[in-house]
């Protein structure tokens, strides 16, 4: 039953025992793993696991929307050179960040739209994040304006966390949902709602480990081993085989990534 965790952050620091949770992931039929890019110093550590285990680990390059004042005017070729290296297969992790707004929210509209035309020009799917306050939608309906001004061409809501009709919208614009963790979590019942009504044809399954970690283990170190369990969540809210659902999913990150 082969899984593909669509985004996970095991190349940062957090894994002294990196190989053993890659065994772990393995050895769970995870059969591959995207790693994304939120600094540039972080984009070429995700080369190092590409190379390490080739056909394994894939690469995405980007600049995380909390590290969007880090952009200069080189940045944008930096990242055009980046992307030509055969594991990347997705420009990102990029986006909007209202909720910690480490970054001036100006600032993050310029970096996005860098990036979406980057996509555009190496013809690659985008991996987006959006996250706001609490009680307000401004992220989620800049991220769509933006989107939609700019004519993306596709890529994945990354921790997908909207409503249903976020979720039907970027569906529209040519996006993947991606599940995690917070799929699992009790409270969660506005995206239980998304989960339980979009066409599976649109979704995708993903940990973000080292954080977001699913129940059973909520609160500890998250790693791609245990994307199974929001698969296992997926098929009850779906009353599905979880092996349809790992069937389904596992198809549509190879067609997203063009694996």
């Amino acid at each position: 039953m082969p899984l593909i965790d669509t985004h996970t952050h095991l190349n940062l620091g957090d894994y002294d025992d990196r190989k053993d949770v890659v065994e772990r992931a393995l050895a769970a039929d995870i059969i591959r793993m995207v790693t994304p890019g939120v600094t540039l110093e972080s984009c070429f550590s995700s080369f190092a696991l590409a190379e390490d285990y080739p056909g394994v680990f894939f690469s995405a390059m980007g600049i995380h929307p909390q590290e969007a004042h880090t952009w200069t005017a080189s940045t944008y070729a930096q990242l055009n050179e980046l992307s030509q290296h055969p594991t990347v297969v997705a420009i990102g992790e990029t986006g909007l960040d209202y909720y910690w707004d480490t970054s001036p929210q100006d600032i993050q509209h310029t970096v996005l739209r860098a990036h979406i035309r980057l996509a555009k020009e190496r013809q690659l799917p985008l991996i987006l994040h959006v996250r706001d306050k609490a009680g307000s939608t401004a992220a989620y309906d800049d991220l769509l304006r933006l989107l939609r001004e700019e004519e993306a061409q596709g890529g994945v809501m990354h921790c997908f966390s909207g409503d249903l009709a976020f979720a039907e919208q970027s569906i529209e614009l040519g996006f993947y949902l991606a599940f995690g963790g917070v799929l699992t979590f009790k409270n969660a019942k506005v995206l239980h709602e998304v989960a339980q009504t979009v066409d599976l044809q649109h979704v995708v399954l993903e940990t973000d480990a080292p954080w977001l970690t699913p129940a059973p283990f909520r609160g500890k170190r998250n790693e791609p081993a245990y994307v199974r369990f929001v698969a296992d969540k997926l098929a009850e809210l779906r009353n599905l085989p979880v092996s349809e659902i790992a069937r389904i999913t596992t198809a549509n990150a190879q067609r997203l990534f063009r694996f």
